[in-house]
């Protein structure tokens, strides 16, 4: 009985401190890479996006694993999906 109990015991610490990783790293993790995931399926032609590299695009289509994108009136050109940063959200300002 001592045996299986000082077994619990040394465990414990163990299962606290997984469930500590699970809460405070893992899980906000997944639900971040969730809403990214999410913002890039619903973007939009004419949608205003960010990238990692801190240029600010306006999307124009989706494809397999690139986005078409205008950078001004006459560069288009294709970004990787991993690089999209997100979406600027407009302002509704009433001046």
């Amino acid at each position: 009985m001592q045996n299986s109990q000082s077994i619990l015991t040394s465990l414990l610490p163990f299962v606290v401190l997984i469930l500590i990783f699970y809460f405070f790293i893992i899980r906000p993790q997944r639900i971040q890479q969730k809403k990214h995931r999410e913002m890039l399926e619903n973007l939009k032609k004419g949608d205003r996006i960010v990238t990692n590299g801190g240029l600010i695009c306006e999307f124009i289509k989706a494809e397999d694993k690139f986005f078409s994108v205008k950078l001004n009136s006459d560069t288009n050109i294709k970004i990787a999906k991993e690089y999209i940063a997100y979406k600027i959200e407009e302002e509704t300002s009433t001046k």
